[in-house]
């Protein structure tokens, strides 16, 4: 199952400065190594970035917390949220149903910060149908092989499950294939090197203290 509200963001979102800097969606195979990208790079430029906490009935990872990762709710009150018009986009994937709120990307671009939404397929799909005005990046895993490993080694998966993400992966990389379907595709086989990708992408000017060697005190992103 998948949505999408119909709605004129322009209308829910401020029209300022701080907005005039796209959104990010960012999408990927689950194993593609999107949630570690995404870390780096919010530590490399905590003022430039920053994160659209979506909603999810899945319970947590280890190591996820709740109104930090994700907003974990039951299904019950996830429905609510559907009936309240609360959701830009949302969808339902291995019986768990994700979404991404009118409010977090709203929350974000008043802070001024690129606002990166981490959303499934679909999901990109229907937010291309909004007027977001978004950048589209992907993240692909380096092989299908490598993919596999990746989600065998997290145990905490049952076999159905990453059987299911793996033919999910392979609808996400066929999408990601068409021409036109992003506005970036990063390989991520080297954290350093599919951050400065994304990174070296945008034309705007940053200071990256871990990176920069006390010179110019900029990088261009």
């Amino acid at each position: 199952m998948t949505s999408l509200i119909p709605l004129n963001l322009s209308s829910k979102i401020p029209e300022n400065s701080e907005f005039q800097l796209r959104p990010i969606v960012v999408s990927g195979p689950s194993g593609s190594g999107k949630s570690t990208l995404l870390k780096r790079l919010f530590q490399d430029y905590p003022d430039k970035f920053g994160f659209s906490v979506s909603h999810t009935t899945r319970s947590p990872r280890p190591g996820e917390i709740d109104n930090v990762h994700y907003h974990f709710v039951t299904r019950e009150k996830f429905k609510e949220l559907i009936e309240k018009n609360y959701f830009l986009e949302y969808t339902e994937f291995s019986n768990n149903l994700y979404g991404t709120s009118i409010a977090a990307v709203k929350e974000v671009a008043q802070q001024g910060k690129f606002c990166i939404l981490d959303i499934e397929l679909e999901g990109v799909k229907l937010v291309k149908k909004t007027d977001l005005n978004a950048r589209f990046v992907f993240i692909a895993p380096p092989s299908l092989e490598v993919l596999e490993k990746r989600l065998r080694d997290r145990g905490t998966e049952s076999e159905d499950a990453i059987q299911a993400r793996l033919d999910a992966a392979k609808k996400e990389l066929a999408y990601a294939a068409e021409e036109g379907s992003h506005d970036l595709i990063v390989v991520n086989d080297n954290l350093d090197k599919s951050s400065n990708s994304i990174v070296s992408s945008f034309p705007i000017k940053i200071s990256n203290p871990r990176l920069d060697d006390g010179n110019t005190g900029k990088r261009c992103i």
